[in-house]
């Protein structure tokens, strides 16, 4: 017999079956989902909320058009608001989103000199820790940065709510500089490229000391610092429940440092299910306009949105990337202002052309499903952010950590608020099943 780990792997399967009967049976919660699709309650949180339903006095689930909210402002209402202050509407979302309000001018303008004053790494730490030890991927290699910023701490392990705030912070501070810097050697080292560092520039919001780290010029303009801050905002959280922050809160709630927690989230959302879809998205559409052209009909793509979910085109995976979620359903208020904001940037770099193939494709996937699925379906965010980083010249390795650099704050938020308010492990129960089930 030709035993080797494959064949054992294979047995094993074949013994330890578990079938669909018996989660119905026992009552668990594939995936912590109910099942009408709605999400297991996990915590109780006053930072963000996720609308795309609502219940009627029967019970029964009744979707709705999305809706965020950030605090107590829905997410339309408050890229209004920020949008007049167009250097810095990330940072002011950062202070709502981890205080519950908006500050006046005295409160954000110490907050984001504080913010701005952490840009910097410890001495010696880039070299040593980044261009020395490159990664294939970005991701692992911010992970690898984040426990060796544990190193610099000499309180890393005390995780009381005061100092995980002062940690957090500088975290977030730093993820502009790490990200990019772990960029530019990947590219050097692995891929044989210039090395392009520039130095850090603490008078620079978020959003435009990323875009002036990545490029050789260091040069943008006002738009492109505008959309990119906006992105930001729309990324920065997202309830309890999404998976890098349920994360965040189980590794946390075991009592250990801020790193760790961050580490995992980071983890979870390099998954192309979580924050890595942006990319499998970006790459669909190049995919399709590359087969059928700029100018195919509505026929045409209704043909190869067929072939998608028929596993006969892309990764031949069944799915349509950009689309679905597992909250909203009419709608998600994200995608909708990105649609509507990205005009004037695809105006600039002089794709509007693009940017009409890919409003003429979301509607002739939404059409799709309600003529041939009989149900309704919505883009996400990832459908335009892709396109969007791409006519900002942001590189596909860099997609899921702009992304990282979003989230932190919501993270950080939702850390501290299931240590004030909670304070108890994560622990939730498994039903063990015996063979002759």
């Amino acid at each position: 017999m030709n035993i080797n780990i494959e064949n054992l792997f294979t047995k094993a399967s074949q013994k330890n079956y578990i079938s669909n009967e018996l989660y119905a049976k026992y009552g668990v919660k594939k995936g912590l989902r109910n099942e009408d699709g709605t999400g297991v309650l996990i915590g109780l949180t006053r930072i963000a909320d996720v609308v795309g339903y609502e219940k009627d006095e029967a019970g029964n689930k009744i979707n709705t058009d999305g809706k965020l909210y950030y605090r107590n402002y829905e997410i339309k209402e408050l890229i209004d608001i920020l949008s007049k202050y167009p250097d810095n509407m990330y940072e002011r979302a950062c202070f709502l989103i981890l205080f519950g309000y908006l500050p006046d001018e005295e409160e954000f303008n110490y907050f984001k000199e504080y913010l701005h004053n952490h840009y910097f790494l410890p001495d010696g730490f880039m070299v040593t820790n980044i261009l020395r030890q490159p990664s294939i991927n970005v991701m692992n290699k911010i992970q690898r940065a984040l426990l060796m910023l544990y190193s610099e701490d000499d309180n890393a392990d005390d995780s009381i709510p005061m100092n995980t705030l002062y940690q957090g912070l500088s975290i977030i501070a730093k993820l502009n500089a790490i990200m990019i810097y772990s960029y530019q050697a990947k590219i050097h080292i692995l891929e044989n490229k210039s090395l392009i560092i520039h130095p850090i520039n603490k008078d620079l919001s978020i959003a435009q000391s990323i875009l002036s780290l990545l490029r050789v010029d260091k040069q943008y303009t006002k738009e492109e610092a505008r959309i990119l801050d906006m992105l930001l905002v729309l990324h920065a959280d997202h309830g309890s429940g999404n998976n890098s922050t349920f994360a965040n809160l189980v590794v946390s709630s075991s009592g250990t440092d801020i790193y760790s927690s961050f580490v995992a989230s980071i983890g979870s959302l390099k998954g192309p299910r979580h924050g890595g879809a942006n990319i499998m998205c970006r790459n669909m559409m190049k995919s399709i306009i590359s087969e059928i052209g700029l100018n195919a009909s509505d026929d045409i793509m209704l043909d190869y949105i067929d072939k998608l979910l028929n596993k006969e085109f892309f990764d031949m995976s069944g799915l349509i990337y950009g689309f679905g979620h597992a909250v909203y359903t009419l709608s998600d208020p994200r995608c909708e202002i990105l649609k509507t904001e990205v005009s004037s940037l695809a105006k600039e770099k002089d794709r509007l052309e693009e940017y009409d193939f890919y409003k003429r494709f979301e509607k002739n996937v939404k059409e799709y499903f309600v003529k041939y699925k009989n149900r309704q379906i919505c883009a996400n965010v990832d459908y335009y952010s892709g396109f969007v980083y791409d006519m900002l010249d942001i590189p596909e390795d860099l997609f899921t950590p702009l992304f990282v650099q979003s989230r932190s704050v919501g993270w950080l938020a939702h850390n501290i608020e299931h240590k004030l308010y909670c304070d108890r492990i994560i622990r939730p129960a498994g039903k063990f099943i015996k063979e002759d089930e």
